[in-house]
C-alpha cells in the first residue's frame, strides 16, 4: 500500500485529499505546517507528498527541497491558488512532479496523484535493478573473463529488464539455471521467488497437471483440487528446464499462454488469467525437432524471443581458474577446511581437460578434492584419474625410430612426460603408469 502525506494549513483541504485518497487504497497521512511534515518524511517512508505552496514558517518550497535531500524517492505534488501558479511552476524545476489549482476537481487530483505513484513505482524498481547489477559485478557471477560469456552477461543484461520470453540453449552443466537466475533477480519481477520445473523428470502422464492444475477428481488419485507452477509463478517468472521434453498434448497448452496468458486446470472448464515471464532452457537442437514434427513451431518463435547461448567449458577454458577458486572458496568454507589454494601443474591439467560435464563437472571435481585433501594446496595427487588419463592422450604420438634401445626409449618417454608436465614427477608418473619412485630411479635419481 503506498503512502501518502497531505500538508495543508486548511483542516477542510486536508481531509478532503485523505478521503478521496483513502477510498482509493491508499494510507494517508496528514500535517498542518512544514515542520510537522518534515519530522514525519524523517521517521517514515513516504511514497508521495502532496503539499499546500503557502504555508506559515516553512512553506511547501522550503518542505519540497528538504524532503527531496533526504527522501529522493518520493514523488511531490503542490497545492496552489492561481495567484501562485508562476511558484508551482518554479517547484517542478526543484523536484516536483506535478501541481494542482484550488480549487480542484476529483478527478484531476486522481490522475495526478496515479501518475506521480506510477513514476515513483518505476523509479524504485530501476534503484532495485542498478542494486542487481552491482551485485552481479561483485560477483555473483564468476568466471566471466572470457569474450563468450562476457557476451552472455552483456545480453542478460539487455534481457533482464523486459517481460520477453527467455530460450537459453547449451549443454547439461552449462550453467542454463544459474543464467535464469540472473535474469529472473535482475528483473522487476525479482523480489518474487521464480518457480523451477524440470520438465525432463516429470512422466507424460504428470506433466500437465503438473503444470496447469487440477479440479478434485479430475482422475484417479486428484483427492482435492491443485494449482499448478503456472498459477504459482503469477506475477513472477516460471523456469522450464528441458522444455524440448514437454509432450505435443500439453505443448498446445503453453502455446495458449504465450499467446493469451491463460489456462484451465485439468478437469475444468473455468479459465484462469496468469501474468507469468517465461524462461526456458533445452540442451535439445529444437529447430532440429521442429522440422522433424517433435516441436510445435508455432511454440518454438513464441519461447525463441530471445535466444541465449552458453558456451561449454571446453571454449571458454580462460574462466576455468576463476571457476575454480570459487568452488574451492565455497567448498573450504562448507566443509570446514583449511584450503589455501591450487598448485600451478594441477591447474595445467584442469585447463588442458575437455570438460564434457562443463562447469557441473568442474564443480564436482574441485568438492571431491577439497573432501579428500589432507594439505592445505590441492595437488595433481588430488586430481581424479580420469583427468590424467585424458592428459596421457596427449602425448601417445610420441617419435621413435626403430632399433631403438629398450633404455633409451624409457628415456625418451620420461623426458617427453615430464616435458609435457613442466617438470611436475609425480603428474609425470602417473602419466607413464609408473610410481613417482621409480620414475625418480629410472632418472637415476633415486630419494
Amino acid at each position: 500500500m503506498k503512502k501518502v502525506l497531505v500538508v495543508d494549513d486548511e483542516v477542510g483541504i486536508r481531509e478532503s485529499i485523505k478521503r478521496i485518497l483513502g477510498r482509493q487504497g491508499f494510507d494517508v497521512i496528514t500535517a498542518s505546517n512544514g515542520e510537522d511534515a518534515f519530522k514525519i518524511i524523517r521517521k517514515q517512508d513516504i511514497d508521495l507528498l502532496i503539499t499546500d505552496i503557502r504555508m506559515a514558517g516553512m512553506d511547501g518550497v522550503d518542505l519540497l527541497k528538504v524532503c527531496k535531500s533526504v527522501s529522493p524517492t518520493t514523488e511531490v505534488i503542490m497545492i496552489t491558488g492561481y495567484a501562485s501558479v508562476d511558484t508551482a511552476v518554479e517547484t517542478m524545476k526543484l523536484g516536483a512532479y506535478d501541481y494542482i489549482t484550488k480549487p480542484f476537481k476529483k478527478a484531476e487530483l486522481l490522475k495526478a496523484v496515479n501518475k506521480a505513484i506510477e513514476k515513483q513505482t518505476l523509479s524504485l524498481d530501476n534503484i532495485q535493478l542498478k542494486k542487481r547489477l552491482e551485485e552481479l559485478d561483485k560477483g555473483m557471477l564468476v568466471g566471466v573473463s572470457s569474450p563468450k560469456m562476457r557476451e552472455v552477461i552483456d545480453l542478460v543484461q539487455q534481457v533482464a529488464p523486459s517481460q520477453a520470453t527467455v530460450l537459453i540453449l547449451g549443454e547439461s552443466g552449462t550453467g542454463k539455471e544459474v543464467i535464469a537466475n540472473l535474469i529472473h533477480r535482475m528483473s522487476p519481477r525479482g523480489s518474487r521467488p521464480m518457480v523451477k520445473v524440470n520438465c525432463a523428470a516429470l512422466p507424460e502422464t504428470l506433466i500437465e497437471a503438473e503444470l496447469f492444475g487440477y479440479e478434485k477428481g479430475a482422475f484417479t488419485g486428484a483427492v482435492s483440487s491443485r494449482e499448478g507452477r503456472f498459477e504459482a509463478a503469477d506475477m513472477s517468472t516460471i523456469f522450464l528446464d528441458e522444455v524440448g521434453e514437454i509432450p505435443p498434448e500439453v505443448q498446445v497448452k503453453l502455446l495458449r499462454i504465450l499467446q493469451e496468458g491463460k489456462l484451465e486446470r485439468l478437469g475444468s472448464n473455468k479459465t484462469i488469467t496468469v501474468d507469468t515471464r517465461i524462461i526456458a532452457a533445452t540442451n535439445k537442437d529444437l529447430e532440429t525437432m521442429m522440422k522433424q514434427g517433435g516441436f510445435r513451431e508455432d511454440l518454438y518463435w513464441r519461447l525463441n524471443v530471445i535466444s541465449i547461448h552458453l558456451p561449454p567449458l571446453r571454449e571458454r577454458k580462460e574462466d576455468i581458474p576463476a571457476l575454480v577458486q570459487y568452488f574451492l572458496t565455497r567448498f573450504a568454507r562448507k566443509n570446514n577446511k583449511d584450503i589455501k589454494g591450487i598448485e600451478a601443474k594441477a591447474m595445467d591439467v584442469l585447463l588442458g581437460y575437455e570438460w564434457p560435464g562443463n562447469v557441473r563437472e568442474l564443480e564436482n571435481v574441485i568438492e571431491r578434492c577439497v573432501v579428500l585433501d589432507r594439505d592445505s594446496v590441492i595437488a595433481t595427487d588430488d586430481l581424479p584419474s580420469e583427468l590424467v588419463k585424458d592428459e596421457t592422450r596427449k602425448i601417445d604420438h610420441v617419435t621413435i625410430k626403430l632399433g631403438t634401445p629398450l633404455e633409451e626409449v624409457e628415456k625418451i618417454l620420461m623426458e617427453e612426460a615430464l616435458k609435457y608436465t613442466k617438470g611436475d614427477k609425480n603428474l609425470a608418473a602417473k602419466l607413464l603408469g609408473v610410481s613417482t619412485r621409480t620414475l625418480y630411479r629410472k632418472l637415476g635419481k633415486e630419494e
